[in-house]
């Protein structure tokens, strides 16, 4: 029960999260907080589909620094782009949007953690729960 507890905080956060990015048009844009959310669900499970399939079935292993900053930023731009397609009422503006909306979600969501005890990140959570 704990760990769905703490997967639906992740994603309410997270709704919040991209509710603000959307709200100041940084590359995405939402239509009100339930579209946040259903988009924060989508693209926790597309990331985690993405992540699965780098790490456990390409076996690709990425490592730290900025290497690996840069890599997750644009993993993170395509994942906004596929959840584009299934998310009514989420729209991103090409690749550069995705990108600069992955940048803004991931700098909102550090702030967020900075307040708040807790992880912004639903992927997170999702990947916690299964290990």
């Amino acid at each position: 029960m704990n760990t769905i507890l703490s997967i639906l905080v992740a994603l309410v956060l997270y709704a919040v999260v991209i509710y603000i990015v959307g709200r100041l048009n940084l590359g995405m844009t939402v239509d009100g907080f339930v579209g946040a959310f259903i988009a924060g669900a989508v693209i926790a499970v597309v990331a985690w589909l993405v992540n699965w399939l780098l790490v456990s079935v390409l076996q690709i292993s990425i490592g730290a620094g900025w290497f690996s900053a840069l890599v997750s930023l644009v993993v993170a731009a395509v994942v906004l782009l596929i959840a584009d397609r299934f998310v009514p009422g989420m729209r991103v503006q090409g690749f550069v949007g995705a990108l600069i909306a992955a940048i803004a979600i991931a700098v909102v969501a550090w702030l967020i953690g900075l307040l708040l005890p807790v992880d912004a990140n639903p992927t997170t959570a999702l990947l916690l729960a299964l290990l």
